[in-house]
């Protein structure tokens, strides 16, 4: 039997999103009844056909996969260029629940994570970081209230053939005031200036999963150009 459990976040008006980042708008430019007037089928009794959405989003909003152009700038490959194999893996599931907001995950967490699961990391895995962030997605902590990784620790996961991971929280490093209060500046995400790595943001119910023994989909929009792109991720589990 297969089981398939739904990693991302419904993406509405009222979502949280990164401080700074709009949230996304989704305006009905024409209905049902218009649709089928404006196509001149209602004269003919068929008044009710579909309708029609105008969708203007951020591409870092909701569940989403980060490119590395991102961080290098516009002649960098977007999206489009993450190669497909990355995106369909086993999936691999790393806890990090009991540690405090603000907390900087090191290479010793992960080896640590990793024995606590009794597994070793092999290339492609698609690796996830379990915050617990989450479990409240919708409440303003979800922007405080959560750990994340280092540069070293991200170095530490590509080292051993791990190029596509992804977080529970609303960034991949601590969240920003961590940041001023260290002074480590989005070191994780500054990682891809110089690595084919790719991370995806804004995860949930990673506490559906098992550590590992599943297959993941993270398969991103092919919007061309653009710095990140929504993520329909999904866990495939046989049982």
């Amino acid at each position: 039997m297969t089981k398939l459990v739904d990693l991302s976040m419904p993406v509405h008006r009222d979502m949280l999103t990164f401080p700074r980042v709009p949230p996304p708008t989704l305006v009905m430019y024409e209905s049902w009844q218009e649709f089928a007037e404006r196509i001149g089928a209602a004269e003919h009794g068929v008044d009710w056909l579909t309708a029609s959405y105008l969708v203007i989003q951020n591409d870092h909003v909701g569940s989403h996969c980060d490119a590395v152009k991102h961080l290098r700038g516009p002649d960098a490959p977007g999206v489009e260029g993450i190669p497909l194999e990355y995106c369909y893996s086993d999936g691999v599931v790393l806890d990090f629940r009991d540690r405090p907001s603000g907390y900087r995950i090191m290479p010793e967490d992960i080896d640590a994570a990793l024995a606590a699961i009794g597994y070793t990391l092999k290339e492609r895995d698609i690796v996830l970081i379990h915050t617990g962030a989450g479990a409240y997605n919708t409440e303003e902590r979800y922007r405080t209230d959560h750990c994340g990784m280092t540069a070293e620790a991200t170095r530490h996961l590509i080292a051993r053939g791990v190029r596509m991971m992804g977080i529970d929280a609303i960034t991949f490093d601590p969240p920003v005031w961590a940041m001023f209060e260290t002074k480590h500046f989005w070191e994780a995400h500054r990682v891809m200036i110089d690595e084919d790595y790719w991370h995806l943001e804004n995860l949930m119910n990673l506490d559906q999963l098992p550590p590992h023994g599943f297959k993941l989909s993270v398969l991103p929009v092919k919007w061309i150009g653009t710095t990140a792109a929504p993520v329909r991720a999904v866990a495939i589990i046989e049982e």
